[in-house]
């Protein structure tokens, strides 16, 4: 188990540049669907964008937190728990809210939100709950990594692509939808290929610790899940927004996660297996639990 705290996955640096402009294209993707009334949506109804940081960037971060305290697992390993619990909610939330036929206009302002949010809570998480857990702090001060420039990489990849989206929607909807629809895909499709490539080429190490993190992967997205549904059922919101809720809390942006790791952590072992691990399954959770709540819905209405 040592070995998971000194393994690295390797990514070279051509790789990391073409997963840095990758993620960027999604974001930019994902953006050209947010609009500035999103926003504004979010700020004339407080309460909601309140419980969505709530549960997002302030319980999820500290019931991992938790979670580690008690489970105690390897410092690599922590740290890759904490860094997806800290990203803000994945692109393809929007989608699951969707199919599970929640609120999704709340799932995509909520999205746009936790995105702009991210920029600062995302760095600010890490760096906290990172130092705050003695083991993972130590392996922090071998990494020795500048939080300045975590946030400067977290800023360029996630909010330029955001301004530059949302300005071309507000100059042009019809193009930015039109677009829109091929890049989305498309961007998501590259992403994901370049992780399976990379991957493929340390596929042995994935293999020979992945069973470190499965159960402990699992529980960990099963919580978030469960904590956006328990925060969005205590603050009495209706079904469908609890459904939104409890998807964007448990849909996390792994593959901001990995990035940052190849960055600044030179992938790792046990973070970028965790934050790769996370990235699989929680597709297969949310589509699952989507489906669920899909006919659950169409029962409901034939009744």
């Amino acid at each position: 188990m040592n070995e998971l705290d000194s393994i690295q996955i390797h990514f070279d640096n051509s790789s990391l540049w073409v997963l840095n402009i990758a993620l960027a294209i999604v974001m930019f993707g994902v953006s050209l669907g947010i609009s500035v009334e999103d926003f504004k949506r979010l700020l004339k109804e407080p309460k909601l964008v309140l419980i969505g940081i709530l549960s997002q960037f302030i319980l999820l971060p500290f019931f991992t937190f938790l979670l580690i305290m008690l489970v105690k697992p390897q410092p690599s390993i922590a740290l890759g728990m904490i860094m997806v619990a800290a990203c803000p909610g994945g692109n393809i939330s929007n989608f699951m809210t969707h199919l599970a036929k929640g609120n999704t206009a709340l799932s995509v302002s909520l999205t746009a939100f936790a995105t702009f949010l991210a920029m600062f809570m995302t760095p600010f998480n890490f760096e906290f709950y990172g130092n705050l857990y003695t083991p993972t702090a130590e392996l922090l001060k071998d990494v020795q990594v500048a939080p300045f420039e975590l946030v400067k990489l977290v800023l360029l990849i996630l909010g330029v692509p955001l301004v530059l989206g949302m300005w071309l929607r507000n100059k042009n909807e019809i193009l930015a939808n039109k677009i829109s629809k091929f890049l989305r895909p498309f961007s998501i499709i590259l992403f994901v290929a370049i992780v399976i490539i990379a991957f493929a080429n340390n596929l042995d190490v994935f293999n020979k610790y992945v069973h470190h993190v499965l159960a402990l992967g699992i529980l960990h997205n099963m919580l978030a899940i469960l904590l956006g549904l328990m925060v969005a059922k205590l603050f009495g919101l209706s079904f469908k927004n609890q459904k939104a809720l409890a998807i964007e809390t448990g849909i996390q942006n792994s593959g901001l996660g990995l990035l940052l790791i190849f960055t600044f952590f030179n992938g790792l072992g046990g973070m970028a297996i965790m934050a790769a691990f996370w990235g699989i399954w929680h597709i297969i959770s949310g589509l699952l639990l989507s489906l669920y709540w899909s006919k659950k819905s169409e029962k409901v209405l034939a009744c």
